[in-house]
């Protein structure tokens, strides 16, 4: 697990916001975007279209529509974190 994966992961114990992530993770939104993307890839974190969503959706336009999700770390995701430290 790369460090900005560690902390993208450390601040998604509940749903945030890609602003909201933005503001606490100490790196630039394009990092950022690319370590969600990835971590979407590995199914450590599920996506929202908002806050209050029970299910998690397949951001078919990530690319495009990235800032406007909601993140939430998934159980592997959780596992993966904490088995790092």
């Amino acid at each position: 697990m790369s460090e900005a994966e560690f902390e993208v992961l450390d601040e998604l114990y509940f749903v945030m916001s890609f602003g909201q992530l933005s503001s606490v993770v100490e790196m630039d939104d394009g990092m950022l975007k690319e370590t969600l993307e990835g971590l979407l890839k590995k199914g450590w974190v599920e996506c929202f279209t908002s806050p209050n969503d029970t299910a998690g959706v397949q951001p078919v336009h990530f690319e495009k529509e990235y800032a406007k999700y909601y993140y939430l770390a998934t159980k592997a995701g959780l596992l993966a974190h904490n088995s790092n430290l």
